[in-house]
Order: C-alpha cells, then structure tokens, then sequence
C-alpha cells in the first residue's frame, strides 16, 4: 500500500520560514520522481517544485523561484520543501506526489504523478 504522509504545515507570518516534508513508503523511491503542488481557496491545484528520479533536476514554479526549494532523500524516502521570505499568496494547502518514469518535460504536470498526499495547510498571515 502506497502512502504519502506530509507534515510540518502550519501558520507563519509574512517573511517567515516553513519546512515541508513528506515521507513516502510502499513505493521504490530512488525510482519515483517527486512533487509538490498547492491549492488556495477557490483556485485549481498548481505546480510548485518537482525533482526528477534520475537527474536530480529540480524545476520550481516562477511564482516561488529563490524563495522555495525542494530537495529529495532517497535513504530516509523523504522529499522536503523548504520555504523561504513566505508570502500571504503562498496560502494553500500544499500536496505531495510521486511518480514513476515522469519524463523531465512532464515534471510540472499534475496528471504524470500517480501517488497522492493528503495535504498540508500553509497559511501566511499577519
């Protein structure tokens, strides 16, 4: 049985530092490309930072670039993504997703991850 669990969510002011991880088991990691994505209120779901199983090619969305970064472990099976100079529009519920043989022009798209978490609140506030 598959499972991605996400943890270290929670609510911080502007400027202010969050890390997200996630911790994956049931699934051969070292062969699974990794993922973030986020939703806010009344939004669709968005690419946020991905890293490629093979190259270790770690594409971020424009919205979070210098800001976020994700970074994957494949002895403890956990991907991790640490947020920095956090923002009100960074609010969202963030996911963590896997996927197996995600070619590196498909690593931003939501439909190459087959694995799932249950997501994390962020929340930016003053």
């Amino acid at each position: 049985q598959v499972q991605l669990v996400e943890s270290g969510g929670g609510s911080v002011q502007p400027g202010g530092s969050l890390r997200l991880s996630c911790s994956a088991s049931g699934i051969s990691f070292i062969r699974y490309a990794m993922a973030w994505f986020r939703q806010a209120p009344g939004k669709e779901r968005e690419f946020v930072a991905a890293i490629s199983q093979r190259t270790g090619s770690s594409p971020v969305a424009d919205s979070v670039k210098g800001r976020f970064t994700i970074s994957k472990d494949n002895t403890k099976k956990t991907v991790t993504l640490q947020m920095d100079n956090l923002k009100p529009e960074d609010t969202a519920v963030y996911y963590c997703a896997a996927g197996g043989g995600v070619i590196m022009s498909q690593l931003r798209v939501q439909s190459a991850y087959t694995y799932w978490g249950q997501g994390t609140q962020v929340t930016v506030s003053s």
